[in-house]
């Protein structure tokens, strides 16, 4: 039986590339590909894939908050998160997510291969720098995973959090996430109550210090 995989990444050319040598495997097809973590989200309960290749930083949704919501619903879709981040902060968020497996962007071919047929066979896999940051500091993840200023936050206060940082408008947030003007605003005011912030600025502060988006997104 063929295994089949969803591709979110926010870069058209990384999800040709591997849409090209994952389908070169005997068992192995592309079955749908996301460019950002909302439509990863729709698109994994759409087609319910074996497996999603998950970039974490992407517009809209990162990969750790569309990984939760799947988990969340389908708990037996396996999720690989490929990124070109080690930061411990990311590496947490992705493991608390749910994640089976976690590989750098920098890994030969042949091991996102290894790793796809590894987290079907219900095995967990991280390439070898990613187990070391894990095993090197593993206390200390412990502690900072619990700490982190957006733990307080709901799922939806985070994706709004997001929003806001990428730079969209009370309107445009409301109709992206189908609510209403005034729960965006409840949200804001919340989020800054929670967090100790006195502007938007601060929130995209903190939004970018936790790593729930980027410049570069």
């Amino acid at each position: 039986m063929d295994i089949k995989i969803l591709l979110a990444d926010d870069h058209k050319i990384t999800r040709d590339g591997l849409k090209a040598l994952l389908e070169s495997q005997k068992n192995m097809i592309v079955i749908g590909e996301a460019e950002n973590g909302r439509q990863a989200v729709r698109l994994a309960l759409d087609l319910t894939p074996n497996v999603i290749v998950m970039d974490i930083n992407m517009p809209e949704l990162n990969g750790i908050e569309a990984t939760r919501q799947i988990i969340t619903e389908l708990p037996d879709t396996k999720i690989i998160a490929l990124s070109m981040y080690s930061d411990k902060r990311y590496v947490v968020g992705m493991l608390k997510a749910g994640v089976s497996g976690y590989l750098l962007k920098n890994c030969a071919f042949d091991e996102l291969v290894s790793a796809i047929s590894a987290v079907v066979a219900n095995q967990n896999y991280m390439s070898q720098k990613i187990a070391d940051t894990v095993m090197k500091d593993y206390a200390n993840i412990l502690e900072s995973s619990d700490t982190s200023p957006a733990s307080s936050l709901t799922a939806r206060e985070r994706e709004v959090l997001q929003l806001i940082a990428e730079g969209l408008k009370t309107k445009d947030i409301a109709a992206r996430i189908h609510v209403s003007v005034k729960t965006v605003e409840t949200h804001r005011q919340q989020m800054m109550r929670k967090l100790n912030a006195k502007s938007v600025a601060e929130l995209t502060k903190i939004a970018l210090r936790e790593g729930l988006t980027s410049l570069d997104t």
